[in-house]
């Protein structure tokens, strides 16, 4: 079996909210449908250029913000930069002169209600999460181009196995695709799993940028987490919900004074270990980052923006109260949870179109499980008992978004991963995993059985589940 070489900074992206395969993933294809059209010299002969959307990104596209991510991504916006406070003005600026800067600068025609069709009764065969980009040049010559969006940000082309890239001709020294594979490294060399992924990860670049990429991606999430934590107002979309997390915050610290996230750190740790006061700190954390998610905020893909708060929830929690506040230990905490995520991609998905709920947030609760188990102190394979405990308890968990927006329940489902994630680390760091019954690469493939199985409807369509039960016309959203 060939080996995928998945980096970590493929598992954390940094981008805009609210969904990674809704909105990260069709910005990118936008993007390099553009750089196709730069390299090709054909920029500035568009005359005219439509987008259509299929399956799930056409049913829950206008809550997740499908086509605001496809227009900035055909401007040639970058989601990882982009002041997110823009995003809107450029949108309706769009919108009132009905002309698009295609690549930034060649204004076309272009009516955002007429060009980008959402398509909810047709879906393309490959993936629930397809686009296509039609496009006439001025010398009458048509292009078609269809993407898939495959979860977590990843997009591929039709007719492509993977995105062309340099990782798909990188030789990995510990080629890894399973859990077993893992765990055999790591027993031969004796290395922890953070390192034979910081080993894997030399292979792309210097083991400085590797380290200094990280703590990019991790100041991104603490920055999330801080702001959601002081944001208060209610979140766009037409539910109505309220931001908690600034509540919970206020209500936790009570009349205490802290300048900055250093500040607030310190008074948090003050207010002690008690485990009702940690749980909620754990549900604040989790709380608002996806509150942040939900507000089109700059958040960080783990793997998916959808289940952005679970590892940022749990990373807190090991930093906060756990002695974690170290940049290296920071930094393997990270290698480790990438590694989880990755072998979940490649033998499952991560895509909430392809297997529910159980995909994102399981998934990231998996990658946090694990990442805390080794941080504090379990060895390798109660590591990846974490894992697999976290992932068993995740099983069938659909993905029924009301509205289509990623609010309801999933902003609250992130609180429930997080918690499942150190339950599931205190259990392996308590058990002997020798013994264990389900192995890690059997509840992925148990995972994987599940999402063929499960109906469509549950499948982030908002066609079943609460999003039925709880009806909200997306045209109200």
């Amino acid at each position: 079996m060939a080996h995928e070489a998945i980096s970590v900074f493929d598992m954390f992206k940094i981008g805009v909210g609210p969904s990674s395969s809704h909105t990260l993933g069709p910005w990118r294809a936008a993007q390099y449908f553009v750089d196709g059209l730069f390299s090709r010299k054909q920029i500035n002969m568009v005359e005219h250029l439509q987008v259509l959307l299929y399956g799930s990104l056409a049913k829950t596209g206008k809550g997740h913000g499908t086509d605001i991510a496809v227009i900035m991504g055909l401007c040639h916006q970058n989601p990882e930069t982009i002041p997110v406070d823009t995003i809107q003005p450029r949108m309706d600026a769009i919108r009132d002169i009905k002309q698009i800067p295609v690549g930034g600068s060649s204004l076309i025609s272009f009516d955002p209600e007429i060009d980008v069709q959402f398509l909810i009764n047709e879906s393309l065969p490959f993936h629930p999460n397809a686009l296509q980009f039609l496009v006439t040049l001025e010398d009458g010559l048509q292009i078609s181009e269809t993407w898939y969006s495959i979860g977590g940000g990843f997009v591929i082309r039709e007719g492509e196995q993977s995105l062309a890239n340099a990782a798909s001709a990188v030789q990995l020294p510990f080629p890894i695709n399973t859990a077993d594979e893992l765990k055999h490294w790591c027993l031969k060399t004796g290395l922890a799993i953070h390192e034979v992924v910081l080993e894997n990860e030399n292979s792309f670049r210097t083991e400085q940028q590797t380290k200094q990429g990280i703590l990019r991606i991790w100041e991104t999430m603490r920055d999330c987490v801080f702001r959601g934590c002081h944001i208060e107002g209610v979140l766009p979309g037409g539910l109505n919900v309220n931001r908690r997390a600034a509540g919970l915050n206020k209500r936790l610290l009570g009349e205490k004074k802290y300048s900055g996230y250093e500040g607030w750190i310190t008074q948090i740790r003050e207010g002690g270990s008690d485990f009702k006061y940690i749980l909620d700190w754990v549900s604040c954390f989790a709380l608002a980052v996806n509150e942040e998610n939900a507000a089109f905020g700059r958040v960080v893909t783990a793997p998916t923006n959808g289940a952005a708060g679970v590892i940022p929830a749990v990373l807190m929690y090991y930093i906060v109260f756990c002695d974690g506040y170290s940049d290296e230990k920071i930094i393997n905490f990270l290698l480790t949870a990438s590694e989880i995520g990755s072998i979940f991609k490649k033998g499952a998905t991560i895509s909430a179109a392809m297997g529910g709920c159980q995909a994102e947030i399981g998934v990231s609760s998996s990658m946090a499980a694990a990442a805390l188990t080794e941080s504090m102190g379990g060895t390798q394979k109660q590591a990846l008992m974490a894992a697999e405990i976290a992932m068993e308890h995740h099983l069938g968990l659909t993905c029924d978004p009301i509205g289509g927006l990623v609010q309801v329940p999933c902003i609250e489902r992130n609180t429930m991963g997080a918690i499942k994630a150190i339950t599931a680390s205190q259990l392996a760091l308590q058990s002997m995993p020798d013994f264990g019954v389900v192995s890690l690469d059997k509840v992925i493939k148990t995972m994987w059985d599940t999402a063929l199985d499960m109906n469509s409807k549950y499948k982030e369509t908002a066609d079943g589940g609460l999003a039925i039960n709880i009806p909200i016309s997306l045209a109200d959203c």
